[in-house]
């Protein structure tokens, strides 16, 4: 069974940047498709990007484009999703899942999340 966990989230200014990690345990990632979500409150969850770690392509939705870049690091099992730029529209909570929806991906894996807060 594939866990994963999210850190990295935290407060940061308009124009900042954020790290955040998506460590997977149980499974190894190399050929697996991971997406990064993200819900406000409020408002339905958001896809925000995927990788597919077999040969790192990937995909982000239009309003991150530029802004944030999604990568892994295979030797630690890890996605990571860099978010720079940052909008206080960007505030969220943020998952990690096996699932992407655009790629047609749902294996239902979900981290626990991690808040993402954006102001001044």
């Amino acid at each position: 069974q594939l866990h994963l966990v999210e850190s990295g989230g935290g407060l940061v200014q308009p124009g900042g940047s954020l790290r955040l990690s998506c460590v997977a345990s149980g499974w190894t990632l190399d050929y697996y498709v991971i997406g990064w979500f993200r819900q406000a409150p409020g408002k339905d969850r958001e896809g925000v990007s995927c990788i597919d770690n077999s040969d790192g392509s990937t995909y982000y939705v239009d309003s991150v484009k530029g802004r944030f870049t999604t990568t892994r690091d295979l030797a630690k099992n890890t996605v990571y999703l860099q978010m720079n730029s940052l909008k206080p529209e960007d505030a969220a909570i943020y998952y990690c899942s096996a699932d992407c929806p655009q790629w047609g991906v749902a294996l239902g894996y979900w981290g626990q999340g991690t808040q993402v807060t954006v102001s001044s």
